[in-house]
């Protein structure tokens, strides 16, 4: 049971929460501020792996991402830095990934050969859109001739590169989406992250939305036409999809995400950053302090854990459905009852493949392509009693 994390791997997340200006559809944890002291983050973020380092020994570390807010802004000598760190607690991979997000801006870019120098492997650019009226209405502060430019550099740079693209925007309809997808794909290396753009509330589009001032959404079936098109365009260009919003070609999955969607152990470091770890007396999930100045502060004095939550079985079993059934190659039912100390209920199961929605393959369960338009109807069947 302690060891099941070894199927999936080991992972380290560090979070820079800050940005030059906050998109008025993002609900992460981010911030915009005028000074930032970063020779004091990264000892922070070294500190708090150290901690982790003592508490986790043995373990292999397969992947490190850099998420955000934009870690682009950070200094190369902070990411090295934080990197080095890694690897003085623990082994790594010989294949290790390390991520880091970036946006398309000049700056950013300028540095993506020191980002290389410093350990970087795979670059994954906040694109968003490919016309200037709608990143406009997305917040962002790049142009679509900055995001091109930014991005053949990565490309020059890094042998892996993904950029993500945001779908269901105001105005915009099934053709015209086909049409931005198809010029993606022409840009594109072997990775594309396509979200559907969802109103998150907290946000200013949800407040927009709320006060009914957010036009032009388009229809439910709309957006499901849009999806669509993103499985079959993507899949025809060899692009597939291996998670819901991911698609790559054969061997060019974010390994990194890939432990989360298949319930390995990861290393939230930062603000707001979750974690999922396993210790001798079982699996926890950590958070992190929220606000950037109380997790600095708390994680010099020793820990940026806020919480640490005991994970029941029946947590972890629904965790590793819930994450795991977004991955093409779905579930194994053996560790969902080691895990769960229990079955799904076979007749959930026959019901859902009647329908068309999932397929049982010797121990695998995944969903049809059908089954995760409909993904949430089909987990909620599937964690029944």
């Amino acid at each position: 049971m302690n060891s099941d994390w070894e199927n999936a791997g080991f992972g380290v997340y560090v979070h820079w929460p800050f940005c030059e200006a906050k998109c008025p559809y993002c609900d992460f944890n981010s911030h915009v501020v005028r000074e930032i002291d970063q020779l004091r983050w990264l000892r922070a973020y070294q500190r708090d792996i150290t901690r982790y380092g003592d508490m986790l020994s043995g373990r292999v570390v397969s992947s490190v991402f850099f998420g955000g807010g934009t870690p682009s802004l950070m200094q190369p000598e902070v990411v090295a830095g934080v990197i080095e760190q890694i690897k003085s607690c623990w082994p790594v991979s010989n294949s290790l990934e390390v991520t880091l997000e970036a946006n398309p801006g000049s700056v950013e870019a300028g540095r993506f050969e020191a980002y290389r120098a410093a350990g970087v492997t795979r670059i994954s650019m906040g694109i968003q859109a490919l016309n200037d009226a709608d990143l406009r209405r997305l917040g962002r502060i790049h142009s679509v001739a900055e995001a091109q430019q930014a991005f053949e550099i990565a490309r020059k740079t890094f042998d892996n590169v993904s950029f993500d693209l945001i779908y269901a925007r105001q105005g915009q309809t099934p053709a015209s989406w086909r049409k931005e997808l198809g010029e993606a794909l022409q840009m594109a290396v072997d990775h594309l992250s396509l979200y559907q753009l969802t109103i998150e509330l907290g946000t200013a589009f949800g407040d927009r939305y709320n006060a009914g001032k957010l036009k032009d959404l388009p229809s439910d079936d709309a957006a499901a036409e849009m999806y669509e098109i993103t499985q079959e365009t993507c899949g025809a260009a060899g692009l597939m999809a291996y998670e819901v919003s991911n698609h790559a070609k054969f061997g060019s999955e974010c390994r990194h995400n890939k432990i989360y969607w298949a319930y390995g152990d990861y290393l939230g470091i930062g603000p707001g950053a979750h974690g999922r770890i396993t210790l001798p007396n079982g699996r926890y999930a950590t958070e992190g302090f929220l606000q950037p100045a109380k997790w600095l502060s708390a994680a010099e004095a020793g820990t940026g854990e806020k919480q640490r939550e005991h994970l029941t079985q029946e947590d972890q079993a629904t965790e590793f459905l819930l994450m795991g059934m977004r991955l093409s190659e779905g579930v194994s039912l053996k560790r969902f009852a080691a895990l769960s100390g229990r079955q799904i209920n076979p007749e959930a199961i026959e019901d859902l493949r009647q329908l068309g929605m999932i397929t049982l393959l010797g121990d695998r369960l995944k969903t049809t392509q059908e089954g995760r338009f409909l993904l949430n109807s089909v987990l909620g069947k599937l964690l029944e009693d």
